[in-house]
This record gives structure tokens, sequence and C-alpha cells, in this order.
């Protein structure tokens, strides 16, 4: 059985159903209650609601689990104690295999949460525990492409012109199901992950443009603004502290450089050439006017 932790998250709503068709049998990990119909609906065949950070809980989830693939919840405070956590707990109970969901360009430690996860990773190196260390760039997510389907403006928060790698989560969810399936190849690894190519917010604007067929204006907003069009008033009552500082890390240290990187690993382990920027977009969209359709 496979442990998947923020298993609500974006990568695990699309990770648990490709498990299960994968043949592997999933148990789920959340933090807080109120998922658990959907998450068995998916495909989890069991739920486990509880502090990720909590030992006690930890242990209750990696009863049985012979593979974890840990995903710490994004921009959480705890996100480090759950991830040490994890790794001791999974030391203590034998797991066979720990996947971790790290990010590109780790030692990039002005980033706050590129900190947090790069300690995770030392404690796990240190650990003993077989690892796969898995480091994607910045995902291409609908909430990226914020209102500009309906308004016709896309946003972020740094200079328009630099540069970022990005990568679909499906593609990162079939790596995943790969490490499970061949999981020995995989000990020891610490794979990048990213998709061809680089773009500017521009880029991205034009490229919405071109799939959409109309035109889309781009724009810088506040920090506060972008981050607010990835959580909800229920996040921003916890940890919006620590998410703030995230997000005005994230602006400063992406207005000051390019966070690229290089599409031949991932190209690798899938075996094909990885979702580019425009067929996401043009995935989105078909989605967003079938959504649009059906109300």
């Amino acid at each position: 059985m496979i442990l998947v932790t923020a298993a609500y998250g974006n990568q695990g709503r699309i990770l648990i159903p490709m498990l299960r068709k994968a043949g592997h049998e999933v148990r789920a990990l959340r933090n807080a209650p109120g998922r658990e119909e959907e998450l068995l609906r998916l495909g989890a065949t069991e739920v486990i609601v509880g502090d990720a950070a909590d030992r006690s809980v930890l242990r209750r989830a990696l009863d049985g689990i012979d593979t974890v693939y840990h995903i710490g919840p994004s921009a959480h405070p705890r996100e480090r104690e759950m991830g040490l956590a994890m790794v001791d707990v999974a030391r203590e109970t034998g797991v066979g295999h720990l996947i971790f969901n790290s990010v590109l360009h780790a030692i990039a430690s002005k980033l706050i949460q590129h900190k947090t996860k790069r300690d995770v990773e030392e404690h796990l190196i240190e650990s003993g525990v077989n690892f796969t260390i898995l480091q994607p760039s910045d995902y291409m997510l609908l909430a990226l492409l914020g209102t500009a389907f309906d308004s016709g403006v896309f946003k972020l928060s740094w200079d328009l012109n630099r540069l970022q790698a990005m990568i679909d989560l499906h593609d990162l969810a079939e790596v995943v199901v790969k490490m499970t399936n061949e999981r020995e190849k995989h000990f020891g690894a610490t794979y990048e992950l990213t998709a061809p190519g680089a773009y500017s917010a521009h880029d991205i604007g034009a490229a919405i443009a071109r799939v959409i067929g109309k035109p889309i204006a781009v724009e810088q907003v506040s920090t506060e603004g972008f981050r607010d069009s990835f959580y909800d008033d229920a996040d921003s009552r916890n940890g919006a502290r620590y998410q703030y500082g995230v997000f005005r890390a994230i602006t400063a240290w992406y207005g000051q450089y390019d966070f690229v990187g290089n599409a031949n690993v991932l190209t690798w382990l899938l075996g094909r050439e990885p979702t580019s920027l425009e067929s996401f977009i043009v995935r989105e969209w078909k989605r967003h006017c079938a959504h649009a359709g059906e109300n």
C-alpha cells in the first residue's frame, strides 16, 4: 500500500486515480477533515485525517505502508516539521521507499519554501531510508492562469520579463507512478523535473491568447493579490502571516532571477516529450468551455 500525504491538494487529486489505475492501493493522509468522501471517490482505499506533524498520527498512517509519497503542503507554516517527522517515522517503522516531492533548485534558500524542502532533503539523505527525491519546477496550474480566460488579463506579482520553468502535474504524477512501479531502479536518485522552455509573463499571456483566440493583457499585481488567487478565506485564517512571507520571498527572488531548468530528465523518465505549456492551456481551456457549457 502507498501513502500519499496532502492527498486532496493539486497533486493528490491527479495522482491517486493514476496509482489506482496502475493497481496500487492508496492510503490518503489529510490534515483537515471534510474531503474524505471525495478522496474515496478518487480511488483512495482509506483516508486518515490528522496532523501530519504529529508522530502518533504518522505512525498510524504508516502502519502497513511500504511506499510513501510525501508532499509538503504548499506554504504551510509547519511544512518543515511535517517533512522531518515523516522521515523519522518512516525510518522507525521500516518503510521501504520514501519519495519526497521537493522543488527545483532547493538550494535557492532565499525562497522560504525551498529552504524548507532543502532541509527535509538533507534529513532524508542522512536517514538510511531508501529515497527518491523529485525536484519539479513551477506547476502549470489553472489558478496560475487566474481569471485570464474570462477577464482577458494574466497576472503575476514579479517582473513580467523574468523567466520560469514549468511542469504539468499530470506529467509529475506519471513519474511518481513510475517510481512506485520500478522503485529499486530509482533508489538514491534526485531528479530535476521540468518541461521544455522557460516563460515570461508576456510569453504565457501570448500563449493563452493563441489558444482562446482573443487578446490577453499582462499585469503585475501586488504580492497579496497574487497570493489570494491561490488561497481562499479559510486558508487565510490558517498560517496567513507565513503564507504572505513565502509569497513576498517569491516575488523578490523571481523579480531578480530567472527560474530555469532542463527537460532532459523528465523526457527520459516519461519516455516521451513532456506536456508543453501551450498543450496544458489547450486542455484547460477545453475544460473551462465544457464547464461553462454545463452551467
